[in-house]
């Protein structure tokens, strides 16, 4: 399948630019920059849902793909959706024999969705490199709403309470508190719900480095 790359804003405006900064170095450097494993929260959906054939997956700030194309190896149809052209060429390179997969360009602010329309919606690593708390809050009830009953959300964001920055200089996200984030699914049945350290070494820079990480995993009801 050719990439699809349809671009909701041609001249991106400096928010958007900056909303790449963070990690178009890394996509520049490394042609797999997150590697070629799922999200922990995505795999462990799998002892939920043992068949993914069929299912609708939309999968917002997908990056290079790797939860994208585990998706849709178990039989998912796949949107991923980015705002950086460099990660959505990695992507593409990368699982370029994966059939079932739109790779789309795209603003998530301003993308749009239809009500009710996907079985799993993931937005792994995207909801802190928004600009405000009431971005997020929008786009949560955005997700939310293009879930389809009984379908699933999965969360992952950096949460306020404790961020080593040093490898991102110039990256300034949104910390919302992980309370925050677990009252946005006050209404959902909440699978699995943590507050961790998350330690890495991002492969271009190799800077060791800690982020407090909200992981949220939720089904509407």
């Amino acid at each position: 399948m050719s990439p699809r790359f349809p671009l909701v804003a041609p001249h991106p405006t400096p928010l958007d630019e900056a909303m790449q900064a963070p990690y178009d170095a890394g996509y520049a450097s490394c042609s797999c920059f997150w590697g070629r494993h799922p999200g922990s929260l995505v795999a462990q959906l799998t002892t939920i849902l043992p068949s993914w054939h069929g299912l609708s997956v939309l999968d917002l700030g997908c990056g290079d793909g790797k939860s994208a194309a585990f998706a849709a190896q178990r039989g998912a149809n796949v949107r991923a959706i980015d705002i950086s052209a460099l990660a959505l060429r990695n992507a593409h390179a990368a699982w370029r024999n994966i059939p079932n997969i739109t790779w789309e360009r795209a603003d998530v602010r301003h993308l749009q969705v239809k009500p009710n329309a996907h079985d799993v919606v993931l937005a792994y690593g995207l909801l802190h490199c928004l600009a405000s708390e009431s971005q997020v809050r929008r786009a949560v009830h955005r997700i939310q709403c293009a879930t389809a009953p009984r379908g699933f959300n999965v969360i992952c964001a950096f949460n306020a309470r404790s961020q080593d920055l040093t490898a991102h200089p110039h990256f300034d996200p949104v910390l919302l508190s992980h309370g925050v984030y677990v009252g946005l699914y006050a209404n959902w049945q909440l699978l699995h719900s943590t507050d961790r350290d998350l330690n890495e070494v991002h492969p271009h820079n190799g800077i060791r480095h800690t982020h407090s990480m909200t992981r949220l995993l939720a089904r509407k009801p």
